[in-house]
């Protein structure tokens, strides 16, 4: 009984695999597995490495150009030709639907067209009415261009001039200061080119994201009844 007692004790023990490894001789262990270097054991996303939840790139990636510059009021003769006139007669006349429709899209779907065109419409009218011009929507407006250069790493008006004119490359080289400088360049582009910089912006959604009430491009499937059909008699 004292036997069976010991053996039931040692069966139950939490140190039992610590115990049976110590008693199997050295030259008859499994191999182990080597372990993982720090670098092995990070996480990628499409090939670029993760640190806590953000991409990190081995190698700065370079900025695209915007497809249309701000000056190009009809944009560019491709098949977004059509689409660039209108863009340019909303910006002219309707700001407020332009916005919109671009916060919109860049939302896919996830923002309304009112929440968007009605606050920039109050504002716009406030600052006409008290000011003589449209000097408030802008500060309401800036963060969709910023939204935009960084979803898509597109080219500061900041990082173009200096890349033009050839000095403060120290700047552009220090991405959080660059960032600080590439904000304050976009809500001065939209405050003193206002229309020019909605419009910029609607070309360059158009040409990269279908409008969300337009089903994102999926393809519909209509199911057809069948057609009458009548019984003749057989011969």
């Amino acid at each position: 009984m004292g036997a069976a007692a010991d053996n039931h004790e040692e069966e139950s023990s939490p140190l039992l695999p610590a115990a049976v490894s110590a008693a199997i001789p050295a030259d008859e262990k499994p191999p182990q597995a080597p372990a993982l270097a720090p670098e092995a054991t990070k996480l990628y996303a499409d090939g670029v490495p993760v640190v806590m939840g953000e991409p990190v790139a081995a190698h700065a990636i370079p900025r695209e150009s915007w497809s249309s510059g701000i000056l190009s009021c009809l944009g560019r003769n491709d098949e977004f030709c059509s689409s660039d006139v209108e863009v340019c007669l909303l910006g002219s006349v309707a700001p407020c639907v332009l916005y919109g429709s671009n916060v919109e899209r860049l939302a896919a779907g996830q923002s309304t067209f009112a929440n968007n065109c009605l606050p920039y419409t109050g504002l716009y009218m406030l600052g006409n009415s008290l000011f003589g011009w449209n000097c408030l929507a802008p500060w309401f407006s800036h963060p969709t261009r910023t939204a935009i250069r960084r979803r898509y790493n597109l080219e500061g008006s900041f990082e173009a001039f200096t890349r033009q004119c050839g000095f403060c490359g120290g700047l552009v080289e220090d991405e959080e200061r660059r960032e600080h400088l590439e904000v304050a360049c976009d809500l001065a582009t939209h405050y003193l080119c206002h229309p020019c910089a909605l419009c910029q912006e609607g070309r360059e959604l158009r040409r990269r994201v279908p409008h969300p009430g337009f089903n994102n491009g999926r393809s519909v499937f209509v199911m057809m009844p069948p057609m009458e059909q009548t019984m003749g008699r057989g011969m």
